[in-house]
C-alpha cells in the first residue's frame, strides 16, 4: 500500500484544558502483502483466476499469520490515535446506564426481568412469582456462565409450562451452533442433557416432559432436522420427527401463543410449509397445513378452533390474513378476514383472547391496527412523526387486554409503552436512559427526503443532524444502507451515534430497493436479476445528498455490513470518487465463489435471493457486480474492513481475499485496513462493552479523517 499522511486532531477528554495535537500515521510502516497463488475456477466456459483462494484453509498457519499481520498493521498505523479511541470508547460507554433492567413481563404466573449490573458485560435473567415485589429467582447469570470464554451467547430461554424447568442454548464459538441444556429451576441444577449442533430454539409439550428441538448440519449449519426429547431419557435416544431434505429450505419449531399447539416451520426465501400437533399429544404425528407450493409464503397462529394465517395466496404480494378450521386447514378452505391491499404491507399478527393486532406498513411508515374478535373495534394506535419505528413487543400473555409495544426514531430513545385495548389508553413504561447531560431531544432535527433514482422512482432517505449545525457541502455525512432479504432498516435511536452528531455529522439511512420499506415490490425490485437496483439506488442517493448541498465527496462516508457490505463493495468499484471513506463490516464480497460452494453455510438457502450461478444467466449477472471479481486498477477511498474468524454467515476469507486484492490493484495513497476479530463471528464481540469498542474503532476512523477527533 502506498504511504499516506493524515493530520488528525486529538483531544484529551479528561484534561481540564482541551489541547489539540497533530497526529500522523506512521509512514514507515509497510502494509502486509499476501502471497499470490493463482487458482483456476471454471464455470460455463468462463475461467476466473483467484490469487488468494488459499486463504480458505482455516487452519493453515500462513492464513492465521496473514490475518494477524493485518491486525498488527492496523494497530501500528493507528497507535497515535489509541488514546482517542479509548476516550471515545469511554464516551460511548458513559451514555449507557450501568445498572439497568427491562420492563417486567408476565408469563404463566411469573414476572420475568432482564438485568444488567455495573461493570458486567452480560445480562442476568430472573423471575418473580405472582408479583413484581416478590423475592427474585435468578435463572441465569451470564457473567458467571461466560467465565473462561472469549465469546458467549445464550439464546432460546424457554420455561416449561409447569414452571419447573428451562431450556436454553449456549454458543461459545460464535458459529451459531448452540448446545442445548436443561436447568431444574427448583433445585438450580443443570441436568445431564447436553445436545450439540442445534439452533438453540425449542418447543415444550404441555406436559413439561417432552420438548422438540432443531438439529443443524455441522458442515453447512443448515437447520435440517427436528427431534423430540424426553427429559427422563438420554438424548441419544431422541426420535427424529421431521427431516427437511430440500437443501434450499431451513426449519424451526415453535409454540402457539395459547400453548395449545406446536408448529414445525419449513421455509425458504420464497416458499413456506407448516406442520402441527396438539401440545397435549407430543407423540402424535405432525399434520400438514398446506404443502409447499413455490412462491406461497404463509405463517400460522391459532385462536380457539381456527388457524390464523398471514399469507400471499392469490398473488397477494403484500400479504393478507386468512382463517381456516383446524380440522381441515388446507388452503382451499382459507377464508380471508383481511384483504390484500396494494399499498399496505402486512408485517405481523399478534393474537390475544379478545383482540388481534396487525402490524402494517404504508408509505414506509408502520402502524399498529387493533381489532376485536367480535368486530366492534377496529382502530390504529395513535402515532406522530414522518420517520420512526413502531412495533409490537413481547406479549406472551394470551389473556391480556394490554399490548406492549415499542417506539423509537432517530432522535427518540427506544421506549416501551403499554396500550389498554379496552380503554384505548396508553402508558409509558420505560424510555431508554441516555446518560449525557448534553442530550436533549429538541436539539436534533430528523426528517425524511426523497431522491430520484435513475429509473424514475423516489428513494426515501431518513436524516438526523444537530439543529445548530450549518448545513453546507462541507458537512460530514455518514450514509448507511442494507438492502437485501426484504429486511427493512427502520429509523431508530442510537446513543453511540451522538458522538458523530454532536461533532457536526449528518447521519442518513438510504431505504434502497432490496428491503421492504415501501412494500414487497420494493424487495422484489432489488433481488435476483434486479439486484443492481440496490447498488444504483445507493449511488443515486449519494449524488442527491451531494447535489442538494448536504455534503460533498470529500466529506461523504458510507457504511454497511454483511449483505450491506456487498453493497459497499459494489459502490467502491462503481463510484469510488463519491466517498471519502467506506466501512465494510463482515462484507459478502466473493459472490460467485461462495454461491457455487454448497458446503458453505447458507449457500443453498439463498438461491432465491441471489440466484443459482449454476444457471448461466445468474452466473453472468453475479459476475458483473461481484466486488471481488471486479476490483480494478483505480483510486479507492479510505477503507476499513472487518471480519470474524468464526463467522458462519460470511466466511472470514471473503473480506481477507478482497483486501489482499485491493492492496495489489489500488492506485491511491488512502488507508486500507483489515481488522479480523479472531474470537468472534458474524455479529462481532459478545458483551455490551466489547461491542462498543468495535464501534469506537469505526467512529475514530471517520472522525480522524474529518479532523474531528475531539
Amino acid at each position: 500500500m502506498h504511504k499516506v499522511i493524515l493530520f488528525i486532531i486529538m483531544i484529551f477528554v479528561f484534561s481540564a484544558c482541551k489541547k489539540k495535537i497533530e497526529m500522523n500515521f506512521d509512514t514507515s510502516i509497510t502494509a502486509p502483502i499476501a502471497d499470490r497463488n493463482p487458482y483456476q475456477l471454471k464455470k460455463h466456459g468462463n475461467i476466473r483466476i483467484d490469487d488468494y483462494y488459499w486463504m480458505r484453509e482455516r487452519e493453515n498457519p500462513e492464513v492465521i499469520d496473514y490475518l494477524e499481520r493485518e491486525n498488527d498493521y492496523y494497530k501500528k498505523m493507528t497507535k497515535n490515535s489509541k488514546d482517542f479511541q479509548e476516550d471515545l470508547f469511554e464516551e460511548l460507554k458513559g451514555r449507557i446506564k450501568n445498572n439497568d433492567e427491562s420492563v417486567p413481563y408476565l408469563f404463566n404466573g411469573y414476572w420475568y426481568v432482564t438485568r444488567f449490573e455495573e461493570g458486567n458485560q452480560y445480562p442476568i435473567y430472573l423471575r418473580k412469582k405472582d408479583s413484581t415485589n416478590a423475592m427474585e429467582e435468578i435463572i441465569f447469570d451470564c457473567n458467571l456462565m461466560s467465565k473462561g470464554y472469549d465469546y458467549f451467547h445464550l439464546v432460546g430461554m424457554n420455561v416449561s409450562p409447569d414452571n419447573n424447568k428451562v431450556i436454553y442454548g449456549i454458543d461459545t464459538e460464535s458459529r451459531r451452533k448452540y448446545t442445548i441444556y436443561v436447568k431444574d429451576l427448583i433445585t438450580g441444577e443443570v441436568t445431564d442433557t447436553k445436545i450439540k449442533n442445534t439452533s438453540g430454539g425449542s418447543a415444550w409439550s404441555i406436559n413439561s416432559k417432552n420438548f422438540f428441538y432443531v438439529y443443524k448440519n455441522p458442515t453447512t449449519l443448515r437447520s435440517e432436522k427436528i427431534f423430540r426429547h424426553d427429559i427422563d431419557f438420554p438424548h441419544s435416544e431422541d426420535p427424529l420427527v421431521f427431516h427437511e431434505k430440500d437443501e434450499t429450505f431451513s426449519i424451526s419449531v415453535s409454540e402457539s401463543k395459547s400453548l395449545e399447539y406446536i408448529f414445525i416451520n419449513s421455509y425458504s426465501t420464497l416458499t413456506s410449509e407448516v406442520r402441527f400437533i396438539k401440545s397435549d399429544e407430543p407423540l402424535s404425528e405432525f399434520q400438514l397445513i398446506q404443502k409447499r407450493t413455490t412462491g406461497l409464503e404463509y405463517s400460522v397462529d391459532q385462536f380457539e378452533d381456527h388457524f390464523y394465517i398471514v399469507n400471499n395466496k392469490d398473488n397477494s404480494f403484500n400479504y393478507k390474513i386468512s382463517k381456516v378450521s383446524i380440522t381441515d386447514p388446507s388452503y382451499k378452505n382459507w377464508i380471508d378476514i383481511m384483504e390484500h391491499r396494494e399499498s399496505v404491507l402486512i408485517e405481523d399478527l399478534d393474537i390475544f383472547k379478545d383482540y388481534w393486532v396487525v402490524t402494517e406498513r404504508e408509505q414506509g411508515l408502520t402502524k399498529l391496527r387493533v381489532q376485536s374478535w367480535d368486530g366492534s373495534e377496529n382502530y390504529f394506535i395513535p402515532v406522530e412523526g414522518e420517520t420512526y419505528d413502531i412495533y409490537t413487543g413481547l406479549n406472551p400473555s394470551f389473556n391480556s387486554i394490554k399490548l406492549r409495544y415499542g417506539f423509537t426514531s432517530l432522535k427518540t430513545p427506544s421506549s416501551i409503552l403499554e396500550f389498554d385495548m379496552l380503554s384505548k389508553s396508553k402508558k409509558l413504561l420505560k424510555q431508554k436512559d441516555v446518560i449525557d447531560n448534553n442530550f436533549d431531544i429538541e436539539n436534533y432535527i430528523e426528517k425524511r427526503v426523497f431522491a430520484e433514482s435513475r429509473d424514475g422512482l423516489s428513494i426515501p432517505i431518513s436524516l438526523i443532524y444537530k439543529k445548530d449545525i450549518d448545513l453546507n457541502p462541507e458537512t460530514p455525512l455518514l450514509l448507511y444502507a442494507y438492502g437485501s432479504y426484504g429486511y427493512t432498516t427502520d429509523p431508530s435511536f442510537s446513543s453511540s451515534r451522538l458522538s458523530l452528531l454532536d461533532r457536526g455529522f449528518i447521519f442518513a439511512i438510504a431505504h434502497v430497493r432490496g428491503g421492504e420499506y415501501l412494500g414487497r415490490h420494493w424487495y422484489e425490485k432489488g433481488k435476483l436479476l434486479a439486484k443492481k437496483n440496490t447498488f444504483n439506488d445507493f449511488i443515486d442517493v449519494s449524488n442527491y445528498l451531494i447535489d442538494k448541498g448536504y455534503t460533498n465527496s470529500k466529506h461523504l462516508h458510507a457504511v454497511g455490513g454483511s449483505a450491506g457490505g456487498l453493497l459497499m463493495g459494489v459502490i467502491l468499484n462503481e463510484a469510488p470518487e463519491l466517498y471519502r471513506s467506506v466501512i465494510a463490516a463482515v462484507p459478502f464480497v466473493d459472490v460467485i465463489t461462495t454461491m457455487l460452494d454448497e458446503s458453505i453455510p447458507l449457500t443453498t438457502g439463498e438461491y432465491d435471493e441471489w440466484g443459482n450461478p449454476n444457471d448461466q444467466i445468474y452466473y453472468k449477472y453475479m459476475l458483473s457486480y461481484s466486488p471481488y471479481d471486479n476490483v480494478k486498477k483505480q483510486d479507492y477511498p479510505n477503507l476499513m474492513v472487518t471480519a470474524g474468524y468464526h463467522d458462519s454467515q460470511v466466511q472470514y476469507w471473503e473480506p481477507a481475499k478482497w483486501v489482499a486484492k485491493l492492496r495489489t490493484y489500488k492506485t491511491d495513497n488512502n488507508v486500507l485496513f483489515l481488522i479480523t476479530n479472531m474470537d468472534s463471528g458474524h455479529s462481532g464481540s459478545s458483551g455490551r462493552y466489547n461491542a462498543l469498542k468495535e464501534t469506537a474503532k469505526e467512529y475514530a476512523f471517520i472522525l480522524q479523517l474529518e479532523g474531528k477527533a475531539e
